[in-house]
């Protein structure tokens, strides 16, 4: 562990990509092949390899107590040591003692790592965790902590891993595609190793990275980057890959966690189909005759392991599929998408999905019909409808006509298209509006991470309720570094509480803040919360008695479910 801990340091220390991966090669190669594949997995950011559910279940407070104690150092001194870094490995390389031991083998942090996500209970894992702390150097416990928190901040992605175990061992196309399809950087490693990179297998239920799309402000921009275009919907949900496998059905979210038991119909409605297949598409909470409600409702359903009979009754969900990541045996991803889209279309006849209800397609969009089998509270596997504009005029409209049925917008995509998972490109488009804006003030503020670790960027604010400030949100984009600084010396300066990592502020500074949709929340003292909240702009023309009020709040809330509003624009 003091090998890899001392190359995490070389790595941090310079910002050149090539080196890095140079740097990770040269380790790597100087280790047992056991020993590279943990590192690899490490040096990723990660306790276990990513198709693994295994968690270690460690939270900041839990390892923040453990530290203390072994350092025995104040609270205020934790405190500084903290704001300085913005990092608790960090702190932890600073503040522990050093230790005259032998220190750890990577092999032997990887078992006790595994022991922590067996162990039952705060206390248990706590204990492991101080044992496994006390018997490493500071510097070893500095690489400790950060792993387990999931963040190493040395400017490492698991991106430049491949790149070094290409760089050691093979061709980093052959690295790229086994570990997109294993799931796991350090078997990659051992397949590697061994020249075996061709041989690596799609590994069901691990979730590969979902294709993204760029933004687009206009129709006349919409089109102009290829002819040949497919039009979608852009649904208010959340996006979802399903895995169906031998009857078994999961589904992950756009973040790769497992959301199938908030869900259970939409599993128990893709039991049927015939073949294993990866499909990608929207959860949508639905309503009759064929629409998407505000994602406010479908958020009621989020992060719940029980879902209620009443609930399902009342919160019916369709999941909406609109590609193909890979069927009976085949992979698609390298196939353009008018390919996939007829694999797809394929998979979801009415002869290869039979055992509960499923929504068909019939002629244009929004004209849905049932299958024969309906069952009130079943889930509804949709083939998301797909039109064809080829004029700037001709997108507008399906663009309004989307925004009329309650959906954010439209997709654009590119019908000789592959699939790239985790890549942002032209050719996938998105083009939608913002809900609206609120003029807001900022209630409390945080210091940021990497390279804001020292200044304060994450901003909560909120709106007038009467004569007081109720949050809203929090958002962290949309000001440039200049402004930040400016802000941070302001904030500095008018705080009103420090608590550490956080300062409740002096209610002045009022910001505009645009944001996709809102929901109902019980997370803010307003009771409602915005979606993909990102800063417009600093107001410095308006005072803090000049920002929105709750009645502006509860009035966009309820146009969510009418037309859709444009953004506000001037003062």
């Amino acid at each position: 562990m003091r090998k890899l801990a001392e190359t995490c340091e070389a790595i941090s220390a310079t910002t050149k990509k090539l080196l890095k991966a140079a740097i990770v090669a040269e380790y790597l190669k100087s280790r047992t092949p056991d020993e590279g594949a943990v590192s690899a997995v490490f040096l990723s950011g990660r306790a276990f390899p990513a198709w693994e559910e295994t968690t270690l279940q460690v939270g900041g407070s839990m390892l923040w107590r453990v530290v203390a104690k072994l350092s025995g150092k104040s609270e205020a001194a934790l405190t500084a040591a903290y704001r300085k870094h913005g990092d608790l490995g960090a702190v932890a390389g600073e503040v522990l003692p050093e230790n005259s031991g032998p220190g750890l083998n990577v092999l032997e942090v990887a078992r006790n790592f595994r022991q922590i996500a067996e162990a039952r209970g705060p206390a248990a894992k706590a204990a492991l965790v101080h044992d496994l702390l006390v018997r490493s150097t500071p510097l070893e416990a500095k690489y400790i902590v950060k792993v387990i928190t999931g963040d190493l901040r040395i400017g490492l992605k698991e991106s430049l891993v491949e790149e070094a175990i290409a760089k050691a061992y093979g061709a980093l196309e052959e690295v790229q595609r086994a570990n997109m399809l294993l799931g796991d950087i350090g078997e990659t490693l051992r397949l590697a190793v061994e020249g075996k990179l061709a041989e690596a297998k799609m590994r069901m239920f691990h979730p590969l990275g979902f294709m993204l799309a760029s933004p687009v402000e206009s129709p006349d921009e919409g089109l102009s980057y290829f002819a040949d275009a497919a039009v979608e919907d852009k649904y208010d949900g959340i996006r979802a890959q399903a895995h169906v496998s031998g009857g078994e059905v999961k589904f992950f979210s756009r973040t790769r966690d497992e959301i199938t038991e908030s869900f259970p119909e939409l599993s128990d409605a893709l039991a049927g189909l015939l073949q294993d297949a990866i499909l990608d598409g929207e959860i949508v909470a639905w309503e009759e005759p064929g629409r998407a409600r505000p994602f406010s409702v479908l958020q009621q359903r989020l992060g719940r392991k029980k879902v209620s009979e009443r609930m399902l009754q009342e919160i019916p969900v369709a999941y909406l599929v609109f590609d193909v990541l890979y069927a009976d045996g085949d992979l698609l991803i390298d196939r353009p998408l008018r390919q996939r889209a007829r694999v797809l279309d394929g998979l979801l006849s009415k002869d290869r999905i039979h055992n509960r209800k499923t929504l068909r397609i019939a002629g244009a969009q929004g004209k849905l019909t049932f299958g024969e089998d309906e069952e009130a509270g079943t889930g509804s596997i949709i083939r998301a409808p797909e039109l064809h504009a080829s004029s700037a005029e001709e997108l507008d409209e399906l663009f309004v006509a989307a925004q009329t049925r309650g959906n954010e917008g439209l997709m654009i995509k590119d019908l000789d298209s592959t699939y790239t998972p985790g890549k942002r490109g032209k050719s996938w488009l998105k083009m939608k509006r913002e809900l609206a804006t609120l003029d807001v003030v900022v209630t409390a503020v945080e210091f940021g991470h990497g390279k804001r670790v020292g200044v304060l960027s994450d901003y909560t604010f909120g709106v007038w309720n009467a004569d007081k400030l109720v949050n809203i949100g929090k958002a962290y984009s949309g000001l440039t570094d200049a402004e930040i600084a400016e802000m941070t010396r302001w904030f500095l300066d008018h705080t009103i509480e420090d608590q550490g990592f956080r300062r409740t502020v002096e209610p002045q500074i009022v910001l505009e803040v645009a944001f996709n949709n809102m929901m109902q929340s019980d997370r803010h003292d307003s009771g409602y919360a915005l979606r993909f909240p990102r800063i417009v702009r600093l107001r410095p023309d308006k005072t803090a008695d000049e920002a929105d009020t709750i009645e502006r709040v509860r009035e966009i809330f309820q146009g969510q479910t009418g037309k859709p509003q444009h953004r506000r624009v001037g003062p």
